[in-house]
């Protein structure tokens, strides 16, 4: 069996599939403070079991998800020049988020033509891809909530408080939700021009805040949610199990 594991700034996402074929048995998501959870699917999972990740966390959060699982290594997603059918045109290959690239390379199995491929959590990921398997480029920029907090945090009077999404908006409250969401539509709007004459060209969306401005986009959409497992699945699909000098 396979266990994918996506380490993210405020969950840690994991899907448990079979090695062969792909059958997903499980999925599901722990915060980061529930971490010890995720020793439950060592129970459940057939032996040999191989791990293969991504993370953003840094090295004690992958440290300690070596130690739930009890396993003497995870293969953790390195960003390359090229993998799967993608190339990373990035100045720095090895710069760029391992989860961006594992989301690349999901997008790039699931869609044949250009698309943009956004990924909604704590940061807002908006990266273009082309048709041949490009990566060109792509934004970050902070989430909905963090967009938020950082109003909060950095105003004497803005509050930061709940409020709706108002075209017109005409109260402070929904004056800085309204403005946060426009913030990530008006951005992956602007990103997805680049690509929109392509034939084919679609916006693939994931992510756990996607569900806040998911409706404001307009522009050719479908909602994706395990993008970046998706991806550790195609890696894992033509890659055999790794060395152990090439985990952590």
């Amino acid at each position: 069996m396979i266990l994918l594991i996506d380490a993210g700034n405020t969950r840690i996402k994991w899907r448990l599939q079979a090695a062969a074929g792909g059958l997903v048995h499980d999925e599901g998501a722990v915060a980061h403070e529930n971490l010890a959870a995720l020793s439950r699917l060592r129970a459940r999972a057939a032996e040999p079991l191989r791990v293969v990740g991504s993370n953003v966390a840094g090295s004690e959060t992958a440290r300690r998800i070596r130690d739930a699982l009890d396993v003497e290594q995870i293969e953790w997603l390195r960003p390359g020049a090229q993998a799967c059918g993608v190339r990373n045109l990035y100045a720095e290959p090895s710069q760029l988020g391992a989860d961006r690239w594992a989301a690349l390379i999901g997008a790039h199995d699931l869609h044949a033509g250009a698309c943009l491929v956004v990924m909604a959590g704590t940061a807002t990921t908006v990266d273009l891809l082309s048709a041949d398997g490009d990566f060109l480029g792509g934004l970050i920029l902070p989430g909905v909530e963090l967009m938020q907090q950082s109003l909060a945090n950095g105003t004497a009077q803005l509050p930061l408080a709940a409020g709706s999404f108002a075209t017109q908006p005409r109260c402070t409250a929904d004056a800085i939700r309204s403005g946060c969401l426009q913030a990530q539509a008006g951005a992956i709007e602007r990103m997805f021009r680049q690509v929109a004459a392509r034939p084919g060209a679609l916006c693939l969306l994931g992510g756990g805040a996607a569900d806040a401005f998911a409706d404001l986009l307009e522009l050719p959409l479908k909602r994706f949610d395990n993008l970046v497992l998706h991806g550790l699945a195609t890696v894992a699909a033509v890659s055999g199990p790794q060395p152990a000098g090439n985990t952590a």
